[in-house]
């Protein structure tokens, strides 16, 4: 761990303007322009330097100036020779100035290059480099050493403190970052699921629909086959076509229940029942609102179960129980059993292993087999 900070370079967001409010930007600009400004200040008014000193000087400060940036660049780019080449190249600059006798200068190049090594290089280099700049910083003041030693000190400070807020700012600029991601990923995977959900109900209503109006339309061809009257052949087909009717009405209620927008469903089942001979509903609890998609699930099952005696034992008597407990529902559809239908062979089951899946998507469960009498359908969904 100790290796890995004094080696590791601050973060690329630490080291970019990136999140840097304008204030702060200003505030930042405000002060190289007044620090760049005495410099020149320092430099033209300096007595013992001849005019093409001065100017000499003054080209001086624009070639830090662009070593400053081309700094900023390096260190962005985690390049580390370049950058500390760049740093004592800056360093011999303000050598330069302080033979010449320009200290003030001098000694805010050297302050300023040991501030921004602390802030921007790894530590390991970081702190020899600061360390030259503020020696020759110290070699060079003519005041106490007691004074030099504090302003040295605050300098070096100073430039940890800068890098510790911007490495606390990029840190907060990847958990932003990371949390808009999570974000996208949390509405993406929202609109996959209801896109799901959506194929799902409308495929189980098709489904439905479909094996109803497969049953009167097999019953019709048996019936040609059979060489019946015209009027029974008839009354098949017309069934099949109210079936597909049915299939249609079921679908925008299947929509409209992704809408939020559904009947109780007790007056649901109590519409099917009435639709089929032979038919019965009970319902025992304390009833209350499910949610959508349980609710969705108990509809299904119904529907499918009862399209499944009517294919497989016609005549037989239906009995469904909706049942209403403290954290579940259990629907319990049961038939009285009798002979196979001539339709008992059609089919391939697919429809209650969908009602399965759909189960235990919701954390519930779906059971089905032969029971005292006839067939048993029983599901449970937390609710």
């Amino acid at each position: 761990m100790t290796e890995n900070m004094w080696l590791r370079w601050p973060s690329r967001e630490a080291l970019s303007r990136a999140g840097v409010s304008g204030a702060r930007r200003m505030l930042s600009r405000a002060g190289r322009i007044l620090g760049l400004g005495m410099v020149l200040w320092t430099i033209f008014t300096h007595e013992g330097l001849p005019a093409w000193g001065k100017v000499a000087t003054a080209g001086g400060v624009l070639l830090c100036g662009a070593g400053a940036w081309a700094f900023f660049r390096t260190t962005l780019h985690n390049r580390l020779l370049p950058s500390i080449a760049l740093l004592v190249g800056l360093l011999g600059l303000a050598g330069v100035a302080g033979v010449a006798g320009l200290r003030v200068p001098a000694m805010v190049l050297w302050c300023a290059c040991a501030l921004v090594a602390m802030e921007r290089l790894p530590l390991a280099a970081a702190v020899p480099v600061a360390g030259v700049g503020l020696g020759a910083y110290a070699v060079i003041d003519n005041g106490a050493w007691l004074t030099t030693s504090v302003t040295a000190g605050s300098v070096a400070l100073a430039g940890y403190v800068l890098r510790l807020d911007a490495e606390a700012r990029g840190s907060a600029l990847r958990l932003l970052a990371q949390e808009r991601a999570a974000r996208e990923a949390e509405a993406e995977s929202a609109a996959l699921a209801e896109r799901a959900r959506i194929a799902r109900e409308i495929h189980d209503v098709l489904a439905h629909s479909l094996s109803a109006q497969m049953v009167h339309l097999e019953a019709a061809r048996l019936l040609i086959e059979g060489g019946a009257e015209r009027a029974t052949i008839l009354e098949r087909v017309v069934a099949a076509r109210g079936m597909a009717r049915e299939g249609l009405a079921e679908t925008r209620q299947a929509l409209s229940a992704l809408r939020g927008e559904m009947s109780p469903l007790e007056e649901f089942l109590g519409e099917l029942v009435a639709t089929a001979d032979g038919a019965d509903v009970t319902v025992t609890g304390e009833r209350r609102a499910l949610p959508a998609e349980a609710a969705q699930a108990v509809r299904r099952v119904a529907q499918e179960a009862l399209t499944n005696v009517r294919k497989h034992v016609p005549g037989a008597k239906v009995h469904i129980r909706l049942e209403y407990a403290e954290h579940q529902v259990t629907l319990d559809v049961r038939d009285s059993g009798g002979s196979p239908g001539e339709l008992s062979g059609s089919g391939a089951g697919y429809g209650l292993l969908g009602m399965r899946e759909r189960a235990a998507l919701l954390g519930g469960s779906l059971e089905a087999g032969p029971g005292e009498e006839g067939f048993v359908v029983t599901l449970k969904v937390p609710a």
